[in-house]
């Protein structure tokens, strides 16, 4: 039997070009976490560029005046945050870590309550059936109190890490400065150093890259941003009225990291923690929580259209898978991650699957 040699070279060059994609798309990924100061630097950079390109338009101050201008005032507003956020997530996770046995044992002694009042005669339940819904519940209420102690724990010692955090926080201004006020002569040096070929092939899909990632990423950062503050003042208004709300940033920053998830949303939290109050006995806590839900959807309602252009065109399943690998891989971070490496990933090989990307390598043509 003869032996196509110029199908299987053909078929072995694909193979090569898309295992080449994926150990770059996998080193840039690591090497996007070794220097994060820079990536967080140039994503706010991306961010300030249009109130810079409109003051320059606005006024005839030049690119590097401008860019300053804008540069202090982000930065104003960045450090106060980052103060006011750092003093208040300290003392609030410290207070919770405190606490945290105190609360799970109230949940598990309310539900062994409810357990107690329901009549398990009437639906033939087995007292070993029933043990062991008590005993799974025990096991569930201290996996959980482990989980959130162990990420309490670690959000302290990253916060008490002062040294580490002011030299990234350091970095980060600084190479924030240079990319904003030098933005044309780094492109240039860029375009300089690099062979002709590899600009024209970068360029292309770096532009692509911004505009798809870039665009989402921007769109949900406003989105969530809108839902973090709108619950943030929410909650804190609240706890100023009387309601019985003890870690109004913590749980605003939770609600947020949930609304940051795709499929997901603030509801997955708000709607548990409503009813939750509710069945304790505080409805009107309930009702307030879920009054303040309704005015965050409105509001994501309102913005969305506007800031989310089209669809990035991944199917809610794929966007479940790469968020279930992402969280077994590097934990609950890979939630946010998962579906943001899939979209990259979707970028680079746009061609190979608009084409089928086993019919483009194995296809006979």
């Amino acid at each position: 039997m003869a032996i196509n040699i110029s199908y299987w070279t053909r078929v072995i060059k694909n193979i090569g070009y898309v295992l080449l994609l994926l150990i770059g798309s996998f080193l840039a990924l690591k090497l996007s976490i070794f220097y994060m100061p820079f990536l967080v630097a140039f994503i706010i950079s991306l961010i300030i560029e249009p109130a810079i390109k409109y003051i320059m338009k606005k006024t005839s101050l030049t690119r590097r005046t401008s860019s300053i201008v804008i540069f202090l005032i982000v930065i104003t507003i960045i450090i106060g945050s980052l103060a006011w956020i750092i003093i208040t997530l300290f003392s609030e996770s410290s207070s919770l870590l405190q606490r945290l046995n105190e609360y799970f044992d109230k949940a598990y002694l309310q539900f062994q309550n409810l357990i107690s009042s329901f009549d398990f005669d009437k639906i033939h339940i087995s007292n070993e059936l029933l043990n062991l819904l008590q005993n799974s519940t025990g096991d569930i209420l201290n996996t959980a109190s482990n989980w959130i102690r162990t990420a309490l724990t670690s959000l302290v010692n990253i916060i008490t890490s002062l040294p580490y955090i002011a030299i990234c926080i350091g970095i980060t201004i600084v190479a924030l400065y240079f990319i904003c006020v030098d933005k044309i002569y780094i492109l240039d040096q860029i375009e300089h150093h690099l062979p002709k070929v590899w600009t024209k092939k970068i360029s292309v899909h770096l532009n692509d890259l911004i505009k798809t990632l870039g665009g989402y990423l921007k769109a949900e950062a406003t989105l969530v941003l809108v839902s973090f503050i709108v619950s943030l003042i929410g909650l804190y208004i609240l706890k100023v009225c009387g309601f019985n709300i003890s870690y109004p940033l913590l749980m605003a920053l939770f609600i947020g990291f949930v609304d940051a998830l795709p499929i997901l949303g603030s509801g997955t939290v708000m709607i548990p923690w409503a009813i939750i109050c509710s069945i304790n006995g505080d409805i009107n806590l309930g009702i307030a929580i879920i009054v303040l839900l309704i005015i965050m959807s409105i509001a994501r309602q309102v913005l969305e259209p506007k800031l989310v252009s089209k669809n990035i065109g991944v199917h809610p399943i794929f966007t479940l898978v790469a968020m279930y690998t992402g969280f077994k891989l590097i934990g609950i971070i890979g939630l946010l991650i998962g579906p943001i490496v899939l979209i990259i990933f979707k970028n680079i090989f746009a061609s190979l699957i608009d084409q089928g990307v086993f019919k483009t390598i194995f296809d006979k043509k």
